[in-house]
């Protein structure tokens, strides 16, 4: 019996995923934890503030990239904006107004 295949895939049927493609497919499928977004946000500015401080190109294009990617990271996936824009108005609620 042939594998059912996705209409709307424009691979020819018989290719296999790449193990890219099914890792992106796993992550876009589990649920998220609370406070995902804000961790890898915190982690990705952390990164991003550290890079300057690296001695070595090497190091800071390494930490620049991973500290990039996790803000992304956190920007998107299942619903990352919204609930980013949604945590940020909480906080700003709380902040001294001038």
């Amino acid at each position: 019996m042939l594998p059912s295949r996705n209409p709307a895939d424009p691979r020819p049927a018989g290719a296999q995923k790449s193990w890219l493609q099914m890792l992106k497919e796993a992550d876009a499928h589990r649920p998220d934890f609370p406070g995902e977004h804000a961790i890898a946000l915190g982690v990705g500015v952390l990164l991003l503030l550290s890079s300057g401080r690296s001695r070595s190109v090497v190091g800071r294009l390494l930490k620049a990239a991973a500290g990039g990617a996790l803000i992304g990271r956190a920007a998107s996936g299942s619903g990352g904006i919204e609930r980013m824009a949604q945590t940020m108005s909480t906080v700003a609620r709380f902040l001294p107004r001038r």
